[in-house]
């Protein structure tokens, strides 16, 4: 399979927000997700962790956290 320029920035800037989401760094993760949307609206993945870091800067999780996200809604 061949990936396009666009698609490798877009994965760039999405696993330097997950890198950064893991390390609890919820609002530096959600401009690098931000940076992915910007190249490709569509990016289903990187909404999510928008709305996820959004969460996690209201909420932060427990110091023990494992990095799995709770839902709070069905």
């Amino acid at each position: 399979m061949i990936v396009s320029d666009k698609m490798k920035s877009v994965l760039v800037h999405y696993n330097q927000g997950l890198t950064l989401y893991k390390s609890r760094k919820f609002a530096e993760a959600k401009e690098e997700f931000k940076k992915a949307l910007a190249i490709h609206p569509g990016d289903g993945p990187s909404k999510l962790y928008i709305e996820r870091c959004d969460d996690y800067i209201a909420d932060p999780p427990p110091d023990d956290w494992d990095g799995v996200y709770n839902m709070k809604t069905k």
